[in-house]
């Protein structure tokens, strides 16, 4: 016969639980499976009677490219989810999910269900790194919520499983809660990732500060630019240094057509890649180096190796400008050693910034489904990631996928930090880096910080503060600032380092009065991030009718202001559990540390 085994896991003392399930095939016959979920949770609301209409809401986050992290909060009729008039007759669903191998691609791999009538949370978190659905399903008065591996129906996945075989499903996060608000449910949520921080390297203990010339050079770094920048900067208390896309390209050759055969271009770097990193080191930081490991653009050589890239339906797999590794190919893996290990680890790179910029859609050949040939190939890329780890200890990894499409707790957990958006200077920045605290912990979202030659002191504080959401990581025209714009960036630095226990280990609280536009913001926001020994604000005003008053509040914590971060001189009001700060101009930003008294 077949045998499910149900894992539960949990650590003493923590705020979430982890769950599996194994299928065993004990029969003498093979069996295909068609759906197998990780989780699956029912009964809910115990604490209402009846179908509890009006009460029961669901929770879920959006994404999209450069507006990642967009909480939409349901009555569960307006999902049309109320039980029929013949109970038991009618099965509702609301099936949600990604499909192929960017995760997060409309929505992020979570749910909540909420009883708001009694102040009650049931949520869970999918670690999985191709295609997931969540599903919230009622058939009677009860709810359940369950969630997997993309089905046969929704992903295009069934899988094999032969007499004397098993097959594990991906982890899910769950937890329960009562008496709190939604964003505190879902940072609980969440902390169910920190267990896997306690691998991080030594150098991330202090959540330093990064270097990116992406913005400065926009894929055309050199030996002679990066020079320049380490000028400009190396005296300002960066720990990391990252060359980015471009470093391999040949003259007239575009970096997102060319990626795929990584030799390093001699005309950019005449000295060679060693000797740059070396230089960097010799001014303190360590040296990071980009790579899209599983895509070939379509001017490389790699391009037209095609016995070795992915198919479907005997076809190589193409999108406009991409094809992909068959990262299952022992091939594929050891190509991939020789020219990004082999390249990190020669020239003495200490980072990687791991980039993923198209989805390979449903899936590919090779499995007994589509599905599940997407499923063996991602396994077998975060595979080649852990072989990176075992080459190269106390590696730094930054998870980027075209910014934040793969922000979910299985990459999360084998990344020092990720990028948080593929918004670089945009006005909605800190909105965007503020509702990733619901999904990802603060301490991995890494934040950019671009710094332009023609921005205000004004601009530049509103930049440097919306990198107090997670880690800094500074751009841009730093080799054309003057002595009055590096001061304001110089104290934004500053503020950051002083935050970083409370952005490492603290617990954030929204405020504000915004629009629904992300893209032209109105009104303001304020966010309070408490640990137990201190606190920060950050308050960013956005266009429309200036607010006469902004605000956040707190309980049961004596505060007083130690620091303050502002392009100018502003007016502040403190009392035993509330700070008001009064703008005088839209498109301001204000930060404020305070100590507990």
């Amino acid at each position: 016969g077949y045998k499910g085994v149900h894992n539960l896991l949990w650590n003493k003392e923590a705020d979430t639980l982890q769950v599996y399930v194994e299928f065993y095939n004990e029969s003498e016959n093979p069996v295909t499976l068609e759906m197998l979920e990780s989780f699956s949770v029912g009964g809910i609301s115990p604490f209402l009677s009846g179908d509890g209409a009006e009460h029961l809401y669901m929770h879920r986050v959006r994404g999209v490219w450069s507006a990642e992290g967009r909480l939409e909060t349901l009555p569960l009729e307006q999902l049309q989810l109320e039980p029929s008039w013949a109970p038991g007759h009618a099965v509702r669903c609301e099936r949600f999910g990604s499909i192929g191998s960017l995760t997060v691609n409309k929505f992020f791999p979570c749910v909540v269900i909420e009883d708001r009538k009694n102040h009650v949370y049931w949520g869970a978190q999918l670690a999985h790194n191709a295609s997931w659905q969540m599903e919230v399903y009622r058939r009677d008065e009860a709810v359940s919520i369950s969630g997997g591996i993309a089905d046969r129906e929704f992903g295009h996945w069934m899988k094999l499983v032969k007499p004397g075989e098993s097959f594990s499903t991906p982890a899910a996060i769950l937890s329960t809660a009562a008496n709190m608000e939604t964003d505190e449910f879902f940072q609980r949520l969440t902390s169910g990732q920190e267990c896997a921080l306690k691998q991080l390297p030594d150098t991330e203990k202090d959540l330093p500060l990064i270097f990116n010339e992406y913005c400065t050079t926009w894929g055309n770094p050199s030996q002679e630019n990066i020079e320049g920048i380490l000028e400009a900067i190396q005296d300002k208390g960066f720990s990391y240094f990252v060359i980015d896309c471009g470093w391999y390209k040949t003259e007239g050759v575009p970096w997102s057509d060319s990626m795929g055969d990584y030799l390093p271009s001699s005309e950019l770097f005449p000295e060679g890649l060693k000797k740059m990193a070396a230089e960097i080191r010799k001014v303190g930081m360590i040296p990071g180096l980009w790579f899209e490991i599983d895509n070939v653009g379509r001017l490389a050589e790699a391009y037209n190796k095609e016995e070795h890239l992915l198919k479907r339906d005997g076809f190589v797999l193409s999108t406009e400008t991409r094809r992909f590794w068959d990262m299952r190919q022992e091939w594929v893996q050891n190509y991939l050693t020789e020219k990004v290990i082999g390249t990190l680890k020669t020239n003495g790179f200490g980072y990687i910034k791991m980039d993923y910029n198209d989805t390979l859609g449903i899936g590919c050949d090779g499995a007994e489904s589509l599905g599940e040939g997407l499923r063996q190939n991602m396994e077998a890329s975060y595979r080649f990631i852990e072989k990176i780890k075992d080459n190269i200890p106390g590696i730094i990894i930054e998870n980027c996928a075209s910014g934040g499409h793969k922000l979910e707790p299985k990459m999360m957990g084998i990344s020092a930090m990720a990028s948080f958006s593929d918004a670089h200077e945009c006005v909605e920045i800190p909105i965007i880096a503020a509702n990733l605290h619901r999904v990802i912990l603060p301490r991995q979202s890494q934040i950019w910080a671009v710094v332009r030659k023609e921005d205000s002191i004004k601009r530049l504080v509103y930049s440097m503060c919306n990198t107090f959401f997670g880690r800094c990581c500074l751009s841009g025209d730093v080799t054309e600032l003057n002595e009055e714009q590096w001061k304001a960036v110089d104290q934004g630095l500053e503020f950051y380092r002083i935050i970083a226990p409370v952005i490492k280990t603290g617990r954030t609280h929204y405020f504000g009065e915004m629009g629904k536009s992300w893209r032209n913001p109105v009104g303001w926001q304020g966010i309070l991030r408490e640990n137990d020994e201190a606190a920060f604000a950050v308050f960013h005003i956005f266009g429309g009718e200036l607010p006469k008053k902004t605000f956040v509040q707190w309980e049961d914590k004596e505060y007083i202001i130690d620091k303050i971060y502002s392009d100018t001189e502003v007016c502040l009001e403190k009392n035993d559990r509330c700070l008001t700060f009064y703008p005088k101009d839209n498109w301001q930003a204000v930060a404020v540390y305070l100590k507990r008294k």
